[in-house]
């Protein structure tokens, strides 16, 4: 792999902190995200530059640009802390995941209420069926030969007996 001379280099670290300002500015483009990969393609580089190397004899060197890489990664982490987040997609996607986890909430309540619901519901037809079969023991217990009467009905009354009206 060929060296690059110093002049090439300063164009290089020139053009990759010009697209570094814009993709932290929000200035992403479509289809991508705002990662290295993107600031490499946009600037023009390789993106093998950004990070480490091996010497031949097994040591490791910075990549020419790994410097460029920690900055890029630090701001974007300060950023991400401030609550700014300069990718659409990655704003989009923490959007959503909100979204996701009220609606969860939200459907997680609609269930307790439905649960409490159709309890009350069994209770009250379990109610009714219990009142039920006590008017119909009454009815069979009036209709045979006992010491029950049925009290007389009245036309006058609006109130059955018994009311306080």
């Amino acid at each position: 792999m060929a060296r690059i001379s110093d002049e090439t280099r300063r164009d290089n670290e020139a053009a990759i902190r010009h697209v570094m300002e814009r993709l932290l500015a929000g200035d992403v483009p479509s289809g991508s995200k705002c990662d290295i990969k993107t600031l490499a393609t946009q600037a023009g580089v390789a993106r093998t530059g950004f990070y480490p190397k091996k010497n031949r004899d097994g040591s490791p060197r910075p990549g020419p640009y790994q410097h460029l890489a920690e900055e890029f990664e630090r701001r974007l982490a300060q950023l991400r802390e401030t609550g700014v987040i300069p990718d659409p997609r990655a704003a989009q996607i923490e959007r959503l995941k909100e979204q996701v986890s009220g609606l969860t909430e939200r459907l997680a309540a609609r269930d307790a209420q439905i649960d409490g619901l159709a309890d009350f519901r069994e209770r009250a037809l379990s109610q009714i069926a219990a009142q039920r079969m006590e008017i119909e023991r009454l009815r069979d217990v009036l209709a045979a030969p006992s010491n029950v009467r049925a009290l007389p009905n009245s036309s006058k009354a609006s109130a059955p007996y018994g009311s306080c009206s």
